[in-house]
């Protein structure tokens, strides 16, 4: 198992672990999170930029944290919708 898969699994573990914690209200409201519409801004803006290949090495740490961070709640997400849908006996 290579270091990428290991660090999903690890992941995966540990927010199967988190998401035992929320009950009905806070898996809703998980499901419901957004991102402000300014860090929306910048990271679309930084995400241009990166298309374009005009990144510093300070945009480009900033952006891949925005992504990472964007995969962990993501991914939180689903689990919480996965603990409503239990719930509901669906």
């Amino acid at each position: 198992m290579g270091n990428a898969t290991a660090g999903v699994t690890a992941m995966d573990k540990l927010l199967d672990q988190l998401s035992d914690c929320l009950n009905a209200e806070s898996a809703r409201r998980v499901t419901e999170f957004q991102i402000d519409a300014e860090t929306q801004a910048r990271v679309a803006a930084l995400g241009e930029k990166a298309n374009e290949g005009l990144l510093t090495p300070e945009e480009l740490e900033e952006y891949k944290s925005y992504v990472e961070v964007g995969d962990v709640i993501a991914v939180l997400k689903l689990k919480a919708r996965k603990r409503l849908a239990s719930a509901n006996g669906a």
